[in-house]
């Protein structure tokens, strides 16, 4: 199911002529993108998020030589914190959930809600389909994504 969802992002245009990608390191029940990660950090610069505290940081992908299993048992970068965020051509966005609306059900900590009003590339939502549900419970402060992909 994941390989379905990653060739449809491969064939947004923001993904194909994007340079620098946010994306994340997937959890067993995320769609998987530990290969594509890989395939795709050999012509994209590609960024992973961090767990500090109660906020995400930002770090180049240099490949699984230089991954350490942080918080949530996630593999993370260790590099420099990339702070570039203007330069993010397209952020790539797990979720529990999302809706036609754009609306994103995260884990509860609230980590994508802070770090997203920071990048204004457009935001895309991934998931598998059974994730995309009628509607998702938001608050204000809950942040939208520009496009959800769900195949």
């Amino acid at each position: 199911m994941s390989e379905k969802v990653l060739i449809t992002l491969e064939a947004c245009p923001e993904f194909q002529k994007g340079h620098t990608i946010l994306l994340y390191h997937s959890m067993k029940d995320e769609v998987q993108t530990h290969a594509f990660i890989e395939k795709w950090s050999r012509s994209k610069r590609i960024i992973l998020p961090v767990v500090t505290g109660d906020e995400l940081e930002l770090r180049v992908y240099t490949g699984p030589q230089d991954l350490a299993i942080g918080s949530y048992g996630i593999a993370e970068p260790t590099g420099a914190p990339f702070t570039d965020y203007e330069t993010i051509d397209l952020a790539v966005i797990p979720g529990v959930a999302f809706d036609r609306y754009g609306h994103r059900l995260g884990r509860g900590k609230g980590y994508y809600d802070r770090l997203l009003p920071q990048i204004p590339a457009p935001k895309v939502g991934i998931c598998f389909p059974f994730q995309l549900i009628e509607e998702v419970p938001a608050e204000a402060f809950d942040f939208r994504m520009d496009t959800i992909i769900a195949q």
